[in-house]
């Protein structure tokens, strides 16, 4: 089946760049290893952190699905990785051996899709917040009730989520000391605890 899709696989290294804002994409990435950082970045170089893709997850699918569309985007290694790539109009049309999971691919095609277009969902929920202080409770929130645990870890260090949330590093880093002394979150590093304050 990886024939029929004319799959391939590429390594890069860490902090390098897999795909620049502008470039064009006609195959989605499956990562197999590392972590995949798709970014926005503006005119003046600030930096919005989309998302982040793990080994399992896929990027690109909707780039590669619309013909001629280029990448608004940047997709960057943010450790050692490996990427399989998978062209898309060969998965969206069945080959000519009528292969057996080609149509299950297809179905899973879709089911990322729809989870990507969840995710976004939940980040824009984040987004529309005025503050500072109510995107940190809205992700936290958020995180907590997807992990089933007041305490959980979140993939970012704190400079990626202030990306991630677009807000200020360090106006980020005080309100979460605020939201800390008024015994609403408790953390360490990337582990963070969520609780109600006492009275």
């Amino acid at each position: 089946m990886l024939d029929c899709l004319s799959a391939k696989t590429l390594s890069y290294p860490k902090g390098s760049f897999l795909f620049h804002y502008g470039d064009h994409l006609d195959s989605l990435g499956l990562v197999v290893e590392g972590c995949v950082d798709v970014m926005k970045e503006d005119f003046w170089g600030n930096t919005n952190l989309m998302t982040r893709c793990r080994p399992g997850d896929i990027f690109g699918e909707s780039y590669a699905i619309r013909t001629n569309c280029a990448l608004e985007v940047s997709l960057y290694a943010e450790q050692n990785s490996t990427v399989l790539y998978l062209n898309v109009s060969k998965m969206m049309t069945l080959c000519s051996r009528t292969c057996e999971f080609h149509n299950q691919l297809t179905r899973n095609l879709l089911s990322v899709l729809a989870e990507r277009n969840f995710q976004l969902g939940q980040k824009l929920e984040h987004m529309t917040k005025r503050t500072t202080r109510e995107k940190l409770l809205s992700y936290l929130s958020s995180e907590a009730r997807r992990s089933g645990s007041s305490s959980f870890d979140i993939p970012f260090n704190r400079q990626q989520l202030a990306d991630y949330l677009s807000v200020d590093r360090s106006a980020m880093s005080n309100e979460l000391c605020h939201l800390r002394d008024e015994g609403l979150i408790s953390f360490q590093k990337n582990h963070f605890t969520v609780q109600f304050p006492s009275s």
